[in-house]
């Protein structure tokens, strides 16, 4: 037997135990893990996606919350786990965030795959009502006059309220300063307060405080307007060509066979856009997309690098 005839068996032998295993998954429970604690916004995302898989695949799915170090104790068990596509996990922007503030266990990009995003997060920039600022041409303006002068919010060093609004001060060359909370409850009770006088939010989490008149959206993230806020311009109207892109995505080791990635993003992707998944979305404050394998990847892959680039031209540092 040749070499080159026996190499061509192995393959087919390969080939032959992938397409019988993919076709096969799953055979029992799946596991997925919530890299922070439970209650969020990540991990009741993770709970309705897991129990819609549930029923398509007719195996439970079964949550398992492993909050820790700014989800990096998560990430790392799944970055561990065998391929088998038995152990998955939720993640978010962040993700792509955290590996250029910090040191990992893992590399983001060698040890894991995007397997499918669930959805986009609407981010909205809001300003104190009281401010006298109504549109985001007018805060930039300000800003411009005042610099240094005004402040804005967010949930944390790094945090993508941060990010976001370092990545709109690099578009506008307005001066800003950042003022980083404990949380982004803290930062919204800030801007209410009038001690800061803007920061992103998730949308759902400022619609009551809008609806009130107490805050004032000025901009969404995104290429369009968002039904909650049709009014409000998107973030790519202000800013052409940059854009802004939060999302919440399902992952997998990255040794997984490309086979049964693709036969999981498909279930993902079925149950993200099923009629009762996507209204539960939607009422969170998400916009369902189910982009899969390896279109997901690649946008996670452009998110490490652009990031990288935000956090390195504005000196970022880890708190």
């Amino acid at each position: 037997m040749t070499r080159v005839f026996l190499k061509i068996l192995i393959a087919l032998i390969a080939f032959t135990a992938m397409t019988v295993f993919a076709a096969d998954f799953p055979a029992r429970p799946v596991r997925l893990i919530v890299p922070f604690p439970p209650g969020g916004p990540l991990d009741i995302v993770g709970r309705v996606l897991g129990r819609k898989l549930s029923e398509q695949w007719g195996q439970p799915v079964v949550i398992d919350n492993r909050g820790g170090a700014s989800g990096a104790i998560g990430t790392d068990l799944l970055a561990k786990s065998a391929p088998d596509g038995y152990t998955l996990a939720v993640n978010s922007t962040p993700l792509v965030a955290t590996p250029h503030l910090q040191k990992l266990p893992y590399d983001t990009l060698r040890d894991l795959v995007g397997v499918s995003q669930i959805a986009l997060i609407d981010y909205v920039l809001v300003a104190n009502a009281k401010s006298g600022v109504g549109s985001v041409e007018e805060l930039i303006a300000l800003a411009k006059s005042q610099p240094g002068k005004l402040n804005y919010a967010s949930a944390g060093t790094g945090s993508g309220q941060h990010l976001f609004f370092e990545l709109m001060k690099g578009a506008s060359g307005a001066s800003i300063n950042h003022i980083p909370y404990k949380g982004a409850a803290a930062a919204v009770q800030a801007v209410l307060a009038g001690e800061v006088d803007f920061m992103f939010e998730v949308s759902v989490g400022v619609l009551p405080q809008i609806r009130a008149g107490t805050l004032r959206p000025l901009l969404v993230t995104g290429a369009k307007p968002i039904e909650t806020l049709p009014g409000v311009p998107p973030f790519d109207s202000a800013f052409p060509g940059v854009g802004i892109e939060a999302w919440h995505g399902v992952f997998a080791p990255a040794a997984t066979p490309k086979r049964l990635l693709e036969q999981i993003s498909l279930e993902i992707s079925k149950a993200v856009l099923s009629p009762e998944v996507s209204a539960r979305l939607r009422e969170l404050g998400f916009q369902p997309t189910g982009v899969g394998y390896p279109r997901f990847n690649e946008v996670v892959a452009r998110d490490l690098e652009r990031w990288g680039k935000v956090i390195r031209d504005n000196h970022i540092r880890a708190d």
